[in-house]
């Protein structure tokens, strides 16, 4: 789904989880991935950007942190720029979506995604 669909879709999984599956050791499977690359329809990616822990949501499904992190950035790109949303109308709006994040961990992620906090993002015009 994730080569079709994009970032959002794309499901945990760790190193670990991959390392236990192969009966080798995470450290192993580390090395192996390191310094390659993949060609794929989202572009050329890191194969350690496939690895990723994640959250589960209401309907029992898994979304991970680079899905969080898009709806996020979907959520304040369609925001009032006169009301924008704070770290905690970010929390209820992934909560609607079914996905139950901290308030800490959105403002991490908010950072991490170079999106300012709510005050100064706010457009007066």
């Amino acid at each position: 789904e994730f080569f079709e669909k994009g970032p959002r879709f794309l499901r945990p999984l760790t190193m670990n989880d991959v390392a236990d599956e192969l009966d080798l050791h995470a450290t192993t499977v580390s090395r192996a991935v390191a310094g390659k690359y993949m060609l794929t329809p989202q572009g050329l990616m890191e194969m350690r950007s496939f690895f990723a822990t994640g959250y589960q949501t209401s309907d029992g499904a898994e979304v991970s942190n680079a899905g969080v992190r898009e709806a996020i950035q979907q959520l304040v790109a369609n925001e009032n720029p006169a009301k924008p949303l704070s770290d905690e109308s970010l929390m209820k709006g992934l909560s609607k979506q079914g996905i139950k994040v901290a308030r800490r961990t959105i403002a991490k992620y908010r950072e991490q995604l170079g999106i300012l906090p709510s005050h100064l993002r706010k457009s007066y015009s």
